[in-house]
């Protein structure tokens, strides 16, 4: 009898374990610590903008120092990791695990990071822009499978929501820093002048990535990715990749705002 009682808390006791594990195939599989590191290339190089525009080019080995620190990939893994586990069920995680081992799976994350590296570059955006500027004007059927591809994530609302909170933490880590003296009401209201300018700028942005990204896709590869985006457990992924990836990039960004008035502060002494 104490062994038909105690074996299935024992069985109880390593669900947590058996789902950590398939978390951990799952991120592995989309890649993430790749992405995160480009994302932190990314940031850095913005970064060394404003010790350019801001700090007159004299940040010098401790302001680059802060600046790696604060965009540390691991921790924006652990904060994603973290999104996926509140917004996906176990039934969610297994069906992305089943889509994204197979070969198109593969294929488009592989994408997604090697043009999310390149776009980083102007020339690269420009470009990418341009075509997406000339493929809508023709009705390029393929720009409607990636609208397709956007619509299911919500990605435009997702992003513009994480642009402008970001925005917002820059600018109250620059005020707790001594840099600024506005109220939350006062930054708010400058963040949010910004929506419409955001909103129209992200999605170029947008179709632009999304085109150079799955170029070398068929319209009907394309179609079956719609396809798994628009289902729960699609719909699911992408909410806590978006959750996760906006604590990051909010918290990076209050960092750096922080980071950049101090800075600025001790500059003036």
């Amino acid at each position: 009898m104490r062994a038909w009682v105690f074996a299935p808390l024992l069985w109880l006791l390593a669900l947590p374990a058996w789902a950590d594990a398939r978390m951990t195939v799952l991120v592995d599989l989309l890649e993430l610590r790749q992405a995160a590191v480009i994302l932190s290339d990314e940031g850095q190089a913005h970064a060394q903008v404003l010790n350019q525009d801001m700090l007159g080019g004299q940040g010098g080995p401790a302001w680059q120092m802060q600046v790696e620190s604060i965009h540390d990939p691991e921790r924006m893994v652990e904060m994603v990791r973290r999104a996926l586990e509140e917004t996906m069920t176990t039934d969610d995680v297994e069906e992305a695990i089943t889509f994204y081992a197979t070969e198109l799976g593969r294929r488009i994350v592989g994408l997604e990071n090697a043009a999310r590296a390149a776009i980083a570059e102007p020339e690269i955006e420009q470009i990418a822009r341009a075509n997406y500027g000339v493929l809508a004007g023709d009705g390029d059927p393929r720009v409607a499978l990636i609208r397709r591809l956007i619509d299911a994530s919500d990605m435009i609302e997702r992003n513009v929501g994480t642009a402008l909170n970001s925005n917002f933490q820059f600018l109250r880590g620059m005020r707790d820093g001594g840099a600024l003296e506005d109220s939350d009401e006062d930054l708010l209201a400058d963040v949010g002048a910004d929506l419409d300018a955001v909103t129209e700028d992200t999605s170029v942005w947008l179709h632009a990535y999304m085109l150079l990204a799955y170029y070398p896709l068929s319209n009907a590869e394309i179609a079956q990715y719609a396809a798994f985006a628009e289902t729960p457990a699609g719909r699911a992924l992408n909410r806590g990749l978006f959750d996760g990836f906006g604590r990051a990039y909010e918290d990076i960004s209050y960092g750096l705002g922080r980071a950049l008035a101090l800075n600025m502060m001790a500059e003036s002494l």
